[in-house]
């Protein structure tokens, strides 16, 4: 099988492959465009030239297997499962592996069922608003667990979107994106359910009846503010008993096949949090029982060198839905009120800002990147401190000293 390379632009070149002639007489010459960003490989010749060989030996594959399309032909459904889900998606360096699964159920339960069918190039800009629309509809939810889809899951669909058409352009699959002209949905205002101080006081008391790795894992939430998926990434590396701090620097909220998924922090920005005094005691405690326990289990011991606070009793973390799970059957073990686990990180937020705390310190003890967004979630409970704040100044109303 001939092949040819032949240059394009200034750092995109078409490769063409020929398979002699189709049965109308016409010749049947499969080709598609590359585009090379490494600027290093663009400067060197010789390697180039081996980089763009390899790429028309790897055309011929695809090819000679049936699984290339050409562009005006193939379907949306194609694109995805034949050449982005395995050529980009599937790299860590694009997508981390729990993005990459949570796009690919969006994919599979809202946009292929919607416009897998259609071809790629075929789609455009009203179709896609029309499916966007759709979704706002009830009965666009698929899990049974209510019959619309949060703005917050909208939004996440629209940027799936947006990144699988990003990807056909830059691939010179189409020539515009057609999500351009989409209008990016509204997201609702974080609806947070926090716990009052006096129930806080009753969480804790019946903390006291659990072992005490759950308690520590709980009140890590309730008192540092930290993300399900930083506690369980948690090592004793990252404790610091002489300063009464914990330093949060990864973040684990998936495991697949047995394979825990370390990442950075939400904004992949690393923090330290002061601890309580008691909190850090009683972590110190369990550092006794967590070596203890390491020592008793030596020969079940399957975490190596990593020293996970919170782990499956054999040395490896949590699995990622484990603390939701455990913390839902304790609310009810213990009639409490319900609310979600996250809701404990609010909780730790709305404490501190009615005891007085800036927002700016709860913003970096939290992690949230931008001031505005603390600002924004906890709107309302900073307006209830600012006017009871105000009525204080009620004993100075002349009327009252009359």
């Amino acid at each position: 099988m001939k092949g040819s390379i032949e240059k394009r632009g200034k750092n995109s070149w078409r490769l063409r492959v020929d398979l002699g002639y189709n049965p109308d007489g016409t010749r049947n010459r499969p080709s598609k465009t590359i585009t090379v960003e490494d600027k290093a490989l663009l400067k060197t010749k010789k390697k180039l030239q081996e980089y763009l060989e390899d790429q028309l030996a790897l055309f011929k594959q695809e090819v000679l297997a049936g699984e290339y399309f050409k562009p005006e032909k193939m379907t949306l459904r194609q694109f995805v499962e034949n050449e982005w889900w395995s050529k980009y998606a599937s790299d860590p360096d694009n997508l981390s592996p729990l993005t990459a699964k949570t796009y690919r159920h969006h994919l599979d339960n809202h946009i292929l069922p919607a416009l897998g069918g259609k071809q790629l190039t075929d789609i455009k800009t009203i179709q896609l608003v029309t499916l966007m629309n759709n979704l706002k509809k009830p009965g666009a939810r698929k899990d049974g667990r209510g019959e619309k889809l949060s703005s917050y899951t909208i939004i996440y669909i629209y940027n799936v979107l947006r990144n699988v058409f990003n990807v056909a352009k830059e691939w010179n699959l189409i020539k515009e994106n057609p999500m351009d002209g989409v209008p990016k949905p509204k997201k609702e205002k974080t609806k947070i359910n926090p716990y009052t101080a006096e129930e806080a006081k009753e969480v804790i008391g019946k903390l006291y009846d659990e072992p005490i790795m759950w308690r520590l894992f709980i009140l890590g939430s309730m008192l540092g503010g930290f993300r399900r998926g930083e506690l369980i990434a948690l090592e004793w590396s990252d404790v610091n008993f002489a300063d009464k701090c914990i330093h949060i620097r990864k973040s684990i909220s998936l495991v697949q096949n047995g394979q825990a998924y370390e990442k950075g922090t939400k904004n992949d920005e690393e923090r330290t949090v002061d601890m309580p005094d008691w909190y850090m005691a009683e972590l110190e405690q369990y550092y006794k029982v967590w070596k203890r326990q390491r020592w008793e289990n030596n020969d079940i011991w399957v975490g190596g060198d990593r020293e996970y606070l919170f782990h499956n009793g054999t040395g490896k973390p949590l699995y990622h839905t484990t603390p939701t799970t455990w913390w839902r059957e304790f609310v009810k073990r213990h009639k409490l009120r319900k609310v979600r686990l996250h809701d404990l990180r609010h909780s730790s937020a709305t404490l501190l800002i009615e005891a007085g705390a800036h927002l700016k310190a709860i913003q970096e003890r939290l992690g949230h990147k931008q001031f505005q967004t603390t600002a924004d979630i906890y709107a309302h409970v900073t307006k209830k401190v600012s006017r009871e704040l105000a009525e204080k100044f009620n004993a100075l109303n002349p009327a009252n000293t009359k």
